[in-house]
This record gives structure tokens, sequence and C-alpha cells, in this order.
């Protein structure tokens, strides 16, 4: 009995079906299901994931110009501004449950106690008007950085909100995103921060979420963009750089996973995918390995990716596993800014708000000037010669701003 072998593999690549995607991302904008209802006070992450997902799909056309208008001013609806003689607590809400919907002045006044701006939302509401093209003329940029420098901790770490919240390595991410964007570090002791990053180095090159944890993919990602954002990658000597890199490198196994020893999770293709971006090593990572396994969370009925095969999608992952498969050029998709997590448009638009402030002060500060690596270099420049960027429009908003105590 003979046996014929057939060593070339004809079968057609799983396509990403983008459409299905932008459709799902879209739906998350006008209704969130029941099973989300825990997230409320999250709200604007859900926001996020939706709005950035599309731009990477270079689907925000499939957001009427109204729509658009509402997010923008449901953004600037969970402002928080601090008076005078009040703690310095600005940045974003996450949720509106804070703002009542009534003229009793004893529960406005005891509701002012409680608005206080967050490390987290703070970050993706800023990312979100950047995406959607406001020039973010009504924001205090000072303001709000005077609310993150005031919930870092001595020790150099940050705490998500002025009270009752952790500190950790998640939160010095969200801080260096948010003076990064605005551009102005105020009174942010970068060399502290920097310092509870090196301490956070653990003896197999992972970064932990607090001193003596466990080092963690997705933590790693946040201390490495943070140094990138604050202009102190370089303080990283190339044998540690090297080193750090093969942690990232072990952690593939088709797709990535976050620990040694743990399943592969298609939001790694982002933590892993981005930390290895931010350090020019993500060209040693296996592509089509990866790519198979994000797919193979995709639901082809309705679009959407999730955690792992045959579970329910969900924004989250559906946004990092179109980021993870950006990174590998894959067709469709619009090329990523690892440290910011954002499209490379939108971060275009960051740069010309940037170059407007600047302008306008008369001044360049070298304090904020961002040491890009080479794939980012690379990608911005296709960005900039070659893919189409959205118009940006300026936008209004009648929505009042919040006091806060």
């Amino acid at each position: 009995m003979s046996y014929h072998i057939d060593m070339e593999d004809k079968t057609e690549p799983e396509p990403v079906l983008l459409s299905k995607h932008a459709k799902n991302l879209l739906r998350f904008l006008n209704m969130l299901p029941a099973r989300m209802a825990s997230h409320d006070n999250t709200r604007s992450t859900i926001v996020f994931f939706a709005v950035c997902g599309l731009d990477v799909l270079n689907s925000l056309n499939l957001v009427p110009p109204q729509l658009r208008q509402d997010i923008i001013d449901w953004i600037y609806g969970g402002l928080v501004v601090p008076r005078d003689n009040e703690k310095r607590c600005g940045g974003f809400m996450g949720c509106r449950a804070m703002v009542p919907l009534t003229e009793d002045a004893d529960v406005l006044a005891c509701m002012r106690k409680y608005q206080w701006g967050h490390l987290a939302m703070t970050y993706t509401s800023i990312a979100v008007l950047v995406t959607l093209g406001d020039d973010l003329a009504r924001l205090d940029r000072k303001s709000i950085v005077d609310g993150v420098a005031a919930v870092q901790r001595p020790e150099g770490s940050f705490s998500a909100c002025i009270d009752g919240s952790e500190d950790d390595m998640r939160f010095v991410y969200c801080a260096a995103t948010i003076c990064h964007m605005l551009d102005y570090w105020g009174d942010v002791d970068k060399e502290a921060m920097f310092q509870f990053i090196a301490k956070s180095l653990r003896y197999d090159y992972g970064f932990s979420q607090e001193l003596e944890g466990e080092a963690h993919g997705g933590t790693t990602f946040c201390a490495l963009a943070a140094l990138q954002l604050s202009g102190q990658l370089h303080r990283l000597d190339a044998a540690t750089v090297e080193r750090i890199k093969r942690w990232l490198i072990f952690r593939q196994m088709d797709g990535f996973q976050g620990r040694p020893n743990k399943p592969v999770d298609t939001c790694y293709s982002f933590w892993i995918g981005a930390s290895l971006c931010i350090l020019d090593g993500f060209e040693l990572t296996d592509y089509a390995k990866n790519r198979e396994y994000i797919l193979s969370t995709q639901d082809t009925l309705v679009g959407g990716f999730a955690k792992w095969p045959q579970a329910t999608p969900d924004p989250f992952h559906t946004y990092l596993g179109l980021c993870g498969l950006a990174f590998t050029g894959e067709p469709g998709l619009s090329a990523v800014m690892p440290s910011l997590n954002m499209s490379m448009a939108a971060y275009v638009h960051l740069q010309h708000l940037h170059e407007v402030w600047r302008s306008k002060s008369k001044e360049g500060s070298e304090d904020n000037d961002l040491a890009i690596s080479s794939a980012v270099q690379h990608q911005l420049k296709l960005t900039k010669d070659g893919e189409a960027i959205a118009t940006t429009t300026a936008t209004t908003s009648t929505s009042p701003l919040i006091s806060a105590q």
C-alpha cells in the first residue's frame, strides 16, 4: 500500500472579518448588554475600546456626525474641574453616577465630595477625544496634571484617584499617558516614577504590578511604555533590554501568555507585542502563529474577538486583538502607536496639537520630547506619507463642566 503526502499546504488563511468587527464595536456605542451592567463605573473605557477599535479598522466613518458629537459631549460631561481651595482632583470620571439630575443644593453639595478624576478614565477619555479629532481646547491641562501629581505616592507609583484606591504600575502608565498627551508634566516626579519602575524589574526580567510582585505581561507593557512616554527608556542598559526582550519572546506559545505556565490570551498579543515594538524586537516573534491564535477567538457570526476560543467576545479583547494583528501588518488595519495604544492617525493629530500648544507658548519643551523607537518612527512615517488620515474637526459642547470638592 502506498501513501501520497502533499507537502504543500494549499489551505487559504482564515480572513479577518473586518466589517463584522466594525459592526460589533459600533453596537457597543449604542447599547450595552445587561451582562455589562457591572462595568457602568468604567463606561468611558468601553467607549475607548469601541471608538479606537473602529479607528484601527479604518471605520470611524460609520459613526454618524451627531453620534460623534454626542460622544464628545458625553466625555466632557465627566470632566472634573476643582475650584479654588478644593482638593487637586482634576481629570475625568468613568461614569455619571456622581452627577445627579437634581437642583437640590444639599444633594449637589454631597455629590461634589465624591467627584474625582480617575487616572484610567482620564487616559481613556482624552484618547477618545483625540481619536475623534477634538482639539482639547476646553481642557485645563495644568488642572488635570495637578490632579495626576496629587495622586503620586512617595515611592513613585500612582493611585487611581485622590482617595480609596490601589496604587501600582497600571496607574504609573496612565499617569505617563496623560502627561504625554497633554504635553505637560508639571509637578509629577519623573525620577521617583523611574525608581519605582526600576525596582519593579524582577529576577526573570519582566516587570511586576507592585514592588516584590510577580512579573506580568500587562505590567511589563505599562512599565516600558511609561519609560518611553517620559523620555526615560534610554536609562535601561543594553544588557537589561536584551533580557527583557528574551522574557517577552518566551511568552509566545502560539498566541501570547501573560506569565509563565499560564494559558495564552488574545489581549497579550497587544501587551507583549506592544512591549516588543517599544524595544524594537517584535520581528523576533512568529507572526503566523500569533495570527492563527487570534483568529481562533474570532466570532464569525456577530464579530468581535474573545479571550479564548469558544468564549464570548467583548470590546476589550476585540480592540486588543485588532491591535495585535495590526502589529503584524494585517491588511485593512491602521498602524498602531504602541506606547499610547491608539492609531498612528490619532497620534499624528496629537502631535499637531502639541505643535500648536508649543507655538502658542513660544517655547518647545525638551522635557516633553518623546524618544520614539525606530519601529514607531517607521509607522509614523508611513502614516504621514501614505495612509489616509481622517479629517479632524474642532467641536464645541454645551455640557457643563463639573466643579469638584
